[in-house]
């Protein structure tokens, strides 16, 4: 299956798209990234910008936008800029947040890889290296694929802490 940009999925969802997240880094070359950790600075408006018009129109078209994240503890310095640009990025686009503890997903069957679910129909497996850098992208449609990741999206969606009353450790 050839696989559609990320903006053309998020444009032609109408119901649902559903986003979990279970590494500790991810593209540790993003300029926004390294600006965080103290390098050299990053403006992050026009990302902002472009974030906010593609969520945020996906989310005034009725589209429920939601992003889970299994975090390990103590968390990474990665995962602490997630969490410092969640406000003025995904929940600024209209998207629910939620975070949990990887200690707490010890029970819960999880696909192997990152992935978007888009109207309980078609998921989009997100692959990286092992440094986080970002690597292909694959689509899947296939009914128990589908199932398998709604499941596991909700069962975490269920036990994780929304963004607002998360703590990081």
């Amino acid at each position: 299956m050839s696989v559609p940009t990320f903006d053309e999925l998020i444009k032609a969802t109408t119901v649902s798209a559903v986003h979990l997240e279970m590494r500790d880094a991810y593209v540790p070359s993003d300029p926004s990234f390294v600006a965080f950790q103290g390098g050299a600075p990053f403006d992050r408006s026009a990302r902002e910008a472009a974030w906010l018009e593609l969520i945020g129109g996906a989310v005034a078209r009725g589209v429920e936008v939601r992003r889970a994240r299994i975090v390990s503890e103590p968390v990474t310095d990665y995962i602490k800029f997630e969490y410092a640009v969640t406000e003025s990025m995904n929940l600024r686009a209209g998207e629910r947040v939620r975070w949990l503890p990887r200690r707490l997903a010890s029970d819960l069957c999880l696909p192997g890889n990152d992935f978007w679910v888009f109207d309980g129909r078609l998921v989009r497996f997100n692959h990286f290296t092992g440094d986080g850098s970002s690597g292909p992208k694959e689509m899947r449609d296939e009914p128990a694929v589908v199932e398998l990741c709604v499941q596991a999206f909700e069962a975490v969606w269920d036990r994780a802490t929304d963004h607002r009353d998360f703590r990081l450790v």
